[in-house]
């Protein structure tokens, strides 16, 4: 007998088409500047695989990621894939076997590569990773210069980018980015004196692409950019792009009652009803996303109208007023991110309800939330 699979109660919609235009306004923003799409944490939660097959189709020839399961999920893509941050001594091999671009902090994970590379009978791809004020991974600026003329005599090895990345990119005009721009670009000097040149240089994340147009000229030529691939924004800072959302998440009315004035909503009791009211209760909780500061704060479209949220955000599910949506009935949809116009609620009205910031929310979706993929048109 067929086990019928029942419909999901909470979906995220995402529109590649969306995806895609954004991609190329970034592009246009930042030529003749490669795009290097940030797919990490499986593209934020989103899904890796279909986001890079859509980048792909619209331009995007080089990924970068997190870590090298994240890689391996991406090196048949027919695209460049580049590990961000650091490798694990014993991810190098497989990293080198798979053609995983590397990052480069140390001489001894160097010296990893070289000898695995050798070993594969295989050129190793590498990126030195320089730390100019993040203070998480690289080599430190004052001694790269030192570290990278003695590394590059290794062999079996393409040492063919440099980076470095921004703690507060989002802060525009901020001195201690600029700071760290003029120290990596000392440094571009330094080695380029020394006949040490690089085919990549990058140090640009979405929010330099944003704050720091600098970032994106001459010594560089390529930029890393995902949050605002998503069409979303850190809560700081400029955003000089008109970038559009490409997600909404989505459930349905679960019961629409009318409770007598005093009747309390949710746990703790943190909600009584001053008046006879309609409510409804919807499919989705914070097991499913929904931010627990939207509790008595936030607000949901039903039928494209605000409706409050009334009591504490429980697990499964959010209890609404329906003052405004009479007419709503038990199984209609409700938009609790998305929408359309002024009632539109984003990530960043999450994000700043949560005290947090737009990665956060995006990353939060729960595991029972199925993905639907929008086709370009």
């Amino acid at each position: 007998m067929e086990t019928r699979k029942s419909t999901a109660r909470v979906w995220l919609e995402i529109d590649l088409g969306v995806l895609q235009d954004n991609f190329r306004r970034i592009a246009r923003a930042v030529a003749p500047c490669q795009v290097i799409g940030v797919l990490k944490a499986n593209a934020y939660g989103l899904g890796a695989q279909p986001i890079a097959r859509a980048l792909q189709q619209a331009g995007c020839r080089r990924f970068s990621v997190a870590e090298l399961n994240e890689g391996l999920s991406l090196s048949g893509i027919g695209a460049d894939v580049q590990l961000l941050g650091a490798v694990l001594p014993d991810e190098v091999e497989p990293s080198v076997e798979a053609g995983i671009l590397l990052p480069v902090g140390d001489l001894d994970t160097a010296h990893r590569i070289s000898e695995a590379a050798a070993c594969l009978g295989r050129q190793a791809r590498v990126h030195f990773v320089v730390d100019t004020g993040m203070g998480r991974l690289g080599v430190p600026v004052a001694q790269a210069a030192a570290l990278i003329r003695e590394a590059v005599r290794l062999p079996s090895v393409d040492w063919e980018g440099i980076y470095s990345h921004f703690p507060v990119a989002y802060h525009s005009g901020s001195e201690y980015t600029c700071g760290q721009m003029d120290a990596f670009e000392a440094l571009l000097a330094t080695l380029e004196a020394d006949g040490i040149r690089f085919a990549w240089r990058h140090i640009a994340n979405s929010d330099a692409v944003n704050n720091f147009p600098r970032a994106f000229r001459p010594p560089y030529n390529a930029v890393r950019t995902g949050i605002n691939l998503h069409g979303s924004f850190d809560t700081e800072g400029r955003r000089s792009l008109s970038l559009v959302p490409v997600l909404s998440l989505k459930t349905r009315l679960a019961a629409v009652r009318r409770l007598k004035a005093g009747s309390s909503i949710g746990y703790g009791c943190t909600y009584r009803l001053p008046r006879e009211m309609l409510v409804g209760t919807v499919s989705a909780g914070y097991a499913d996303g929904l931010p627990l500061a939207l509790s008595n704060r936030g607000t949901l479209l039903v039928g494209g109208v605000p409706c409050p949220v009334l009591g504490r955000v429980s697990m499964d599910y959010t209890t609404l007023s329906l003052e405004t949506v009479p007419d709503a009935r038990c199984g209609d949809e409700v938009v609790c991110l998305g929408g359309q116009g002024p009632a539109a609620v984003s990530v960043e009205d999450w994000a700043q309800l949560k005290g947090t910031h737009s990665y956060d929310i995006i990353c939060s979706f729960g595991s029972r939330v199925e993905h639907r993929f929008i086709a370009p048109r």
